[in-house]
């Protein structure tokens, strides 16, 4: 009896290949990116633009690393993103509690529902007088608008997916003994936290550009201040300096989100979708 010795069927070329092809993706994805880049870079150099208009991208990327040794670009970045991360999560928690109340009571949906009608189309920052007026121009004030603005598509996402699961899964639950906190936590729940970290996905960048608009407006210490800074000083390569620090923070977060949404939803059909993000 002979014995077949099976050999991996995948070989060193089509190893190759397929890295090959994931390195071919991976730069297609960010062509756009790099293209953007270069031409920034060249146009600068073409001296269309003035050096103050437009400073070089080399120049700029000078300057980040200048900051970054100096521990300028450590401590603004630490201060913008405790800002923005304490008012989302502060947002994520009131905005999901304040939709299941509003979804599951009358009472609260009596409450709260004008006022979500009324403050989600308006915006928000023309609050921020009055914040400064109770509150000062410290890091209580920044996060409470912060609050203010990423708490709403928080509310309307979590209402919307608690109302929009499917009647059939509930009456299942309920005709096999399920009382309301079962309902709630086992069933509900699961079923709405797709269209919820899709509000959650929404508030979490929207809280970044709020902190750096109240601290461009507020002043103080954190990216946006910084910008201002430099912007009063007619420092124009820290102005674009701050615009791509803010642009690669926002990026990564959104990325961070992303992952934490396919490891939520990891029983959800769109995790075996094609990943986009």
């Amino acid at each position: 009896m002979s014995i077949e010795v099976q050999t991996p069927r995948d070989g060193v070329p089509e190893i190759l290949g397929r890295l090959a092809w994931t390195l071919i993706w991976g730069f297609a994805r960010v062509f756009s990116i790099v293209a953007l880049l270069a031409a920034w870079e060249i146009l600068a150099r073409s001296h269309t633009f003035t050096p103050f208009q437009l400073p070089a991208l080399s120049a700029v990327l000078e300057r980040i690393w200048s900051d970054a040794e100096s521990g300028d670009l450590a401590i603004n970045t630490a201060l913008t993103l405790y800002r923005a991360m304490a008012g989302f999560l502060i947002s994520a928690v009131g905005g999901v509690v304040v939709g299941m109340a509003m979804s599951r009571n009358a009472a609260a949906n009596w409450f709260f529902d004008p006022i979500v009608s009324v403050g989600f189309p308006m915006p928000k920052i023309a609050f921020l007088p009055v914040v400064i007026l109770w509150l000062g121009v410290y890091d209580t004030a920044k996060i409470t608008i912060i609050v203010v603005d990423a708490i709403f598509p928080v509310i309307a996402a979590t209402v919307i997916a608690i109302q929009g699961v499917e009647r059939e899964l509930i009456w299942s639950a309920r005709n096999m003994g399920a009382n309301n906190r079962q309902l709630l936590h086992q069933v509900i729940l699961p079923a709405a936290l797709p269209q919820i970290m899709t509000g959650l996905q929404v508030a979490l960048p929207l809280s970044l550009i709020v902190a750096v608009v109240a601290e461009m407006l507020m002043g103080g210490y954190g990216l946006g201040g910084a910008m201002m800074q430099a912007s009063r000083f007619a420092n124009s390569t820290s102005v674009f300096a701050g615009i791509v620090e803010i642009a690669v923070i926002g990026y990564v977060l959104i990325k961070a989100m992303a992952i934490i949404r396919r490891r939520l939803l990891i029983w959800h059909p769109e995790a075996n979708a094609p990943a986009t993000a």
